[in-house]
């Protein structure tokens, strides 16, 4: 017998908050065209001022478990991925934790921006196999309009806010059996290319969260050969094709980053889960979000092979393979 981590509910959350692009213009030197050609987005959702990254990230928790039929006090993990926390510490994941009424096992933050829910996926995934966690939580959650600077109407139009969650259970299976729950995740990180997506400030330099900066022609360029890459080695470690998988869950970043790595996968675009417009970029809550999207509209079905990616700040990306 082998342990599999099996996906066995999801959930999401957005804020009421709903900013179109004409609303947006009326603040920002831009205009709809302007964003929906170069982006895809047409609005986003921005937290309330008393409404905090736990707030988004519990009532997303709360709907995974609902779907996956499990109560809170049977959690022993929770690993959420996110950059802007309520605090310095302790961990949203602390404060999940506390108001699910889970109280065994272990909770808490992983940092990779954008990337922070397949990093936090592949911590899960590596805890389950080794018998360290049974019911898991992994939630990717973020308010990333409290770090946007307002006078840069490059980046202020692409993010949003949102959360996104998914319960994953240890299951028993046979030996021989393959292709069930999490085949495989894959991460990285790059050092040297730090400067291009950065958050100008920090507890130990500034003492303020500052701002979001990104170079954003360079930012792309890397996306689409990193993603490629890393779909590749995702797909070559499982001896499979592209031509295998039933669902692109892809990073909602920008659009033309999402038609470029469908491209690459030879992929239809309706093979693709898409909510850039409707959500913008919520950095780690963007997968948690599309894949919850899919499923409870009932595109995802059981036994649909999803690939899910993404590449944040750092630079950080990874895929993860899974069964739903």
């Amino acid at each position: 017998m082998k342990i599999i981590s099996k996906l066995a509910g999801c959930g999401s959350y957005l804020p009421q908050n709903t900013v179109t692009n004409d609303e947006l213009a009326k603040k920002v030197d831009t205009t709809d065209e302007w964003i929906v050609a170069r982006t895809g987005i047409s609005q986003r959702h921005f937290a309330a001022d008393d409404e905090y990254t736990s707030d988004l990230a519990l009532k997303a928790a709360e709907r995974a478990l609902e779907h996956a039929g499990i109560d809170g006090a049977d959690i022993d993990l929770i690993v959420v991925g996110t950059t802007t926390p309520d605090r310095t510490f302790p961990a949203v994941a602390v404060l999940i934790q506390k108001e699910i009424g889970c109280r065994t096992g272990a909770a808490f933050d992983v940092q990779a921006v954008c990337s922070g829910f397949i990093f936090a996926m592949s911590v899960v995934d590596s805890m389950i196999k080794t018998g360290q966690a049974k019911n898991a939580l992994v939630i990717g959650a973020e308010t990333i309009s409290r770090i946007i600077d307002w006078e840069d109407r490059t980046t202020c139009v692409l993010f949003g806010d949102g959360a996104g969650a998914i319960v994953i259970q240890a299951e028993e299976v046979d030996d021989q059996m393959e292709g069930e729950g999490v085949l495989s995740t894959h991460i990285h990180s790059d050092g040297k290319l730090e400067e291009l997506l950065y958050c100008s400030g920090g507890v130990s330099t500034t003492q303020t969260s500052g701002y979001l900066t990104m170079a954003g022609k360079e930012v792309f360029k890397h996306a689409v050969t990193n993603l490629a890459a890393v779909v590749g080695e995702a797909l070559e470690a499982n001896n499979l094709q592209d031509s295998d998988l039933d669902w692109l869950v892809p990073h909602q970043a920008n659009m033309r980053i999402i038609t470029s790595t469908a491209k690459k996968l030879k992929m239809p675009m309706d093979k693709v889960i898409l909510t850039v417009q409707q959500h913008a970029n919520t950095s780690a809550a963007s997968i948690p979000l599309a894949l919850d999207h899919g499923v409870k509209t009932g595109l995802i079905k059981r036994g649909d092979l999803i690939l899910m990616e993404a590449m944040g700040g750092g630079l950080t990306w990874g895929a993860a393979l899974a069964r739903w």
